[in-house]
């Protein structure tokens, strides 16, 4: 299965980073604002019990879902549960410090081999007399892309993917026309054979529509990529040829034609 990702600058890391995490629950109750620690855990938690308003909440990404409606939260439900998906049950916090307005704790990253252990650092800044998960930097992008920040994340993700999977495409047809006398094969021979992802028969994780068109003497192909949702799961077009010269517009959800 194709594995997506939220391939955006700076801190949201951390959210990727708590696949790999696991979470403890913090002491309840206290009306005093949350140490660093404490917002750290609080954030996770909160991702693992899916509860995605409350834990963007206490994190530089509140502006980028208080503007959205209900239908476009769910919409967005999916990208949400893929990244809490891999939070276990607890994270064990190897240190904090605070310098002004900025912290760091520090997290011991666990690993079945104990020399591959890491430690990683969260970053949080002060917000009032609290804190939030992030860094000043990624939360001005934030605001400046507002309720459109995760829907643009996730087609910038997609469209990283089409790419990545057309790249996939040329190697794996050389392979399979090296076999085959040289002739080419279309996407359900090649899915089929085990060549190319199963995920490509329809569109939930890519986002896109894939098609490979083989000529009748099987020694020539081109492949396209269209967003099933334009605007929401991708932008660009995508056309290949077998010489892996690749094309990409903005052609409003169309197909790109071939020269």
């Amino acid at each position: 299965m194709l594995r997506t990702r939220f391939v955006i600058t700076g801190s949201l890391s951390l959210i990727a980073l708590a696949i790999s995490l696991a979470v403890a629950v913090p002491a309840a109750g206290a009306q005093t604002p949350r140490t660093p620690t404490e917002t750290v855990i609080t954030f996770y938690k909160l991702m693992r019990e899916r509860r995605y308003r409350e834990a963007f909440a206490i994190s530089i990404y509140r502006s980028a879902v208080d503007g959205l409606s209900q239908q476009e939260f769910e919409d967005l439900q999916s990208d949400f549960d893929r990244m809490a998906a891999g939070i276990q049950v607890k994270i064990e916090v190897t240190g904090e410090q605070i310098n002004g307005n900025v912290a760091t704790v520090m997290i011991r990253i666990p690993n079945d081999d104990p020399e591959k252990v890491t430690i990683e650092p969260a970053t949080l800044i002060q917000a009032g007399d609290g804190w939030i998960v992030g860094d000043e930097e990624s939360q001005a992008a934030v605001k400046k892309a507002g309720k459109r920040f995760f829907l643009g994340a996730r087609i910038d993700t997609h469209q990283d993917q089409v790419k990545d999977l057309l790249t996939r495409l040329l190697a794996v047809e050389a392979l399979y026309s090296s076999q085959h006398g040289g002739s080419f094969a279309d996407l359900p021979a090649l899915i089929s054979a085990g060549l190319m992802p199963q995920d490509l028969k329809g569109t939930e994780s890519t986002g896109y529509r894939f098609h490979v068109t083989v000529a009748r003497d099987g020694k020539s192909y081109t492949a396209s990529a269209e967003p099933a949702r334009y605007g929401h799961s991708g932008k660009l077009s995508f056309w290949m040829d077998q010489t892996g010269n690749i094309r990409k517009i903005d052609n409003g959800g169309k197909p790109i034609e071939a020269k």
